[in-house]
């Protein structure tokens, strides 16, 4: 059973410990980022997990887009759509996946991202960009657009060009985050329209994930043009009702399987029971498992512990 993240992990920059960091952090070349990802790669790995992110550790889902594609700013925290939204002239993850690639690979040799299909052994490192819908519902707009569904097809043909950076990069697959979808304000066949000119032209798998109750809107994504739909378990089990007797239409399901809103780190054995639940319901070859949502708000220790208990749980269950 293959285990992956949903994404974030908690951003511990550092400053410079050398002399050479040190002079670098002088002349203003010094990235604090780094060590950051480096950590989040470093714990993932040794937790076990066989799908890892860069951690995402340069912002929340919102900003790191918001600051860098045309047409968008960050004021007071706030995302704005300020103009006509555009392709950034240059890729938004692409370097901080590099890096988190290259830190991975010194690792383990298995994180060489040779494999593009999801069978027993797949490991590697996956690129993440935030979903346009998620994107537009989070923002203000300030006059450009009068309508959000305008500004969310813009949005995907910006987003399509760093999915493509990321594919070109080496990522085993993309996900696509857009938690609004479970909120109700979407409309869903906007949203799917946006999604289906993100991965058009992509060669590899793509995962889409949305946490929340998504009992509204669970039989509309599963048509969406992806081949994981990404859903929490733990913190809302009710969402398990919405894998009873369902045809998946060939796609997997990313497994949530512990609560990322608490330090508190579950038990094997609890992780496990769920884990065995949805294997009852749709297979385990039809499972990816991973934590319900991103770990950026979670203690490291915490986070660390919640990844490596999951990897147990899988053992134990695989076993």
């Amino acid at each position: 059973m293959i285990t992956t993240v949903v994404g974030s992990y908690p951003p511990l920059t550092r400053d410079p410990l050398t002399l050479p960091g040190k002079i670098a952090k002088i002349v203003g070349s010094y990235d604090k980022y780094k060590p950051a990802i480096a950590l989040a790669v470093s714990d993932q790995i040794k937790a076990g997990v066989d799908i890892i992110s860069d951690g995402q550790v340069r912002g929340n889902m919102l900003e790191i887009f918001a600051k860098n594609i045309p047409g968008m700013e960050v004021e007071n925290e706030t995302p704005k759509i300020t103009g006509k939204i555009k392709p950034s002239p240059i890729s938004i993850c692409q370097e901080d996946f590099k890096y988190a690639m290259k830190i991975a690979k010194q690792i383990s040799k298995d994180y060489s991202n040779s494999k593009k299909s999801f069978e027993k052994g797949t490991k590697g490192v996956k690129g993440i960009i935030t979903g346009p819908s998620t994107l537009v519902f989070s923002s203000r707009i300030d006059g450009f657009y009068k309508k959000k569904e305008a500004a969310i097809i813009d949005l995907a043909y910006a987003l399509k060009k760093e999915a493509q950076h990321l594919e070109n990069a080496g990522a085993i697959y993309i996900q696509i985050d857009e938690p609004y979808l479970s909120t109700g304000v979407v409309d869903v066949s906007t949203a799917k329209m946006a999604i289906e000119i993100i991965v058009q032209d992509l060669l590899i798998p793509v995962s889409l994930h949305v946490c929340g109750d998504l009992s509204g809107v669970f039989n509309q994504l599963i048509t969406f043009p992806v081949d994981i739909i990404d859903c929490e378990f733990a913190g809302i089990p009710k969402n398990l009702k919405i894998l009873e007797k369902t045809d998946l239409k060939g796609k997997k399901i990313g497994f949530g399987c512990f609560d990322t809103k608490t330090d508190h780190v579950e038990s094997k054995e609890q992780i496990l029971k769920l884990i065995e639940k949805g294997v009852e319901l749709i297979g385990s070859e039809n499972m990816i498992v991973d934590p319900d949502c991103g770990m950026r708000m979670r203690k490291r220790s915490s986070a660390f512990e919640k990844l490596k208990t999951m990897v147990e749980a899988c053992k134990t269950f695989s076993s």
